[in-house]
């Protein structure tokens, strides 16, 4: 079934479910892949984030840097509605995916992270096969074609090789930078028009790392790259646009909130920030 607006495919739907359509999203009137305005995330009574406008490039890839407990981690939440699966959070604002509010009543966040995949820090295979890892999203959405899926998937994530020959044995066996790549397999496998990836190397070696680097670069061809890290030359090397978050200190109050300094491409955040908060971070004189 060929699917007709980035609108249409977000809201909820009352009929049955059909098969996944492989086409991807169709492209829309900007190059922006989201446009988020004046968000913020309370967790409670506590804010996280505040007063967050920025946007997100269309097939490139974007870093999302700064210290411990600036934000960026529940920014990145923000753009597939995990927080919606946190106890006591609360968006307000709006985050515009292809020219949809994401966060409007009647938009399926289901379908919104069906779209928008999520690797996270620490490799989550399931204890399973590589194939049933690779297959446990597009065997949800109802797709026939599982075999020719999974080899997509692992070709994508650079592991089909390493592991071609041994599909039917446990995820759970494979290396730390396997498993990594496995997860970006797993969420490649549903076709995703955006992945979100926070700290993807941070628990990996060089190697591992250099592969994760390598793969996220390739991935710009087919999809948009959010990444949040805190290795600056991680961000140098593999971004082409950096958004840098800072945390605004209340010590009346003893209030932490994180807050956006500035939004630009990579080579402009690393050798003329606009804002002297950014200089200093990067160049490590601000922790």
């Amino acid at each position: 079934m060929q699917l007709a607006t980035a609108a249409a495919r977000l809201r909820r739907d009352r009929a049955p479910r059909q098969a996944a359509s492989p086409s991807r999203p169709a492209p829309t009137t900007t190059g922006h892949v989201f446009e988020v305005e004046d968000v913020s995330v309370r967790y409670g009574d506590f804010t996280a984030v505040r007063d967050v406008s920025l946007t997100i490039p269309r097939n490139e890839i974007t870093a999302l840097i700064g210290p411990s407990g600036c934000g960026k981690s529940t920014i990145l939440r923000t753009l597939n509605r995990m927080n919606d699966l946190v106890d006591d959070a609360s968006v307000q604002g709006t985050v515009r995916y292809n020219g949809e509010d994401i966060y409007a009543p009647d938009v399926d966040p289901v379908e919104v992270r069906r779209r928008i995949g999520m690797v996270f820090q620490k490799p989550n295979p399931f204890p399973k096969s590589i194939y049933d890892n690779v297959a446990f999203g597009p065997r949800l959405n109802g797709e026939r074609d599982l075999d020719g899926l999974v080899e997509e998937a692992l070709v994508r994530a650079a592991l089909w090789d390493e592991v071609r020959t041994k599909l039917r044995s446990p995820a759970l066996e494979l290396s730390g930078g396997q498993q990594q790549r496995l997860c970006i397999a797993r969420a490649l496998a549903t076709r995703p028009d955006v992945i979100l990836m926070d700290e993807p190397a941070s628990a990996l070696d060089p190697i591992a790392t250099h592969k994760i680097e390598d793969l996220m670069r390739s991935l710009r061809e087919t999809c948009t790259v959010v990444v949040v890290t805190h290795n600056m030359q991680q961000a140098s090397r593999v971004s082409d646009w950096t958004a840098f978050f800072s945390v605004d200190v209340d010590d009346e109050q003893g209030m932490r909130t994180g807050e956006l300094v500035e939004l630009d491409r990579t080579d402009a955040i690393f050798t003329e920030a606009s804002d002297p908060r950014t200089e200093a971070y990067v160049t490590g004189r601000m922790g």
